[in-house]
């Protein structure tokens, strides 16, 4: 696992999502041709499922350590990502690769791209209710704390914080920080917890069609540029770590 970001969380995860304005025709040969250029550079993508969806998947088997690439064609979008990584180079490289054949094979160009993501995932496992440790965590001092917490209240049931900000005038260059709980309304009244994580979701996102085109590995690069920095200096300090300390002071 990366040592840097995988460190603050129990499972780390990055995957990058490429979505089209046209659908794709997703025939046969086109595809198998695909994958097999993007197995000649990881021979362990052995594992070919078509989802009850209709979307190709094309995977390794998880190492011992669960590091896991995969990658996913559905009708309008490209889909790549990896569990677990040892470092966010090797994810880098791997979505080149993939960026780099994709539209050579797939016969598509920037006129269809509509926007292109990417997504770093911190997962920490918690047996309670998500719901009421986010809101104590994060949104104790906000002002809509005497709803969360006032006298009415007998059950945090839905905190799931979501912010969105631009990140250049043109606003075609997104970042989004999502805190997901998965807590049901059966656990809090039974109080009884299944043991899942809280998830803490960066995504960075580039629109195409308002500035100049660039092409898709200098805007994926770009985007985890601009990943990385988003992590280390507002996600981990701001979100993952407090999380992380209130889970370790129930437990």
């Amino acid at each position: 696992m990366d040592d840097g970001l995988g460190a603050v969380c129990d499972s780390f995860h990055v995957s990058s999502r490429l979505f089209l304005k046209l659908e794709m025709t997703l025939e046969r040969d086109t595809v198998l041709h695909f994958f097999d250029r993007i197995r000649k550079e990881y021979p362990g993508l052995r594992k070919l499922r078509q989802r009850e969806d209709g979307c190709l998947m094309l995977e390794e088997e998880p190492s011992d350590g669960g590091s896991r690439r995969w990658l996913r064609l559905d009708r309008g979008s490209l889909r790549l990502g990896h569990s677990a990584p040892e470092n966010l180079e090797d994810v880098r490289q791997f979505g080149r690769l993939i960026l780099t054949q994709a539209p050579y094979h797939l016969s598509f160009s920037d006129i269809d791209f509509d926007h292109l993501e990417v997504i770093y995932g911190f997962d920490l496992e918690y047996r309670g209710n998500h719901d009421q440790l986010v809101a104590e965590t994060l949104l104790g001092d906000h002002a809509g704390a005497g709803f969360l917490f006032g006298p009415r209240t007998k059950h945090v049931i839905d905190v799931q914080p979501y912010f969105g900000i631009a990140l250049n005038p043109a606003c075609d260059l997104q970042a989004y920080v999502e805190v997901k709980s998965r807590t049901t309304t059966y656990e809090v009244r039974s109080e009884t917890y299944e043991n899942a994580p809280i998830g803490v979701f960066l995504t960075t996102r580039k629109y195409w069609g308002v500035e100049a085109p660039s092409s898709l590995v200098e805007a994926h690069d770009a985007l985890f540029d601009a990943a990385d920095e988003l992590s280390t200096d507002f996600v981990v300090p701001s979100f993952v770590n407090p999380l992380a300390a209130a889970i370790a002071s129930r437990s």
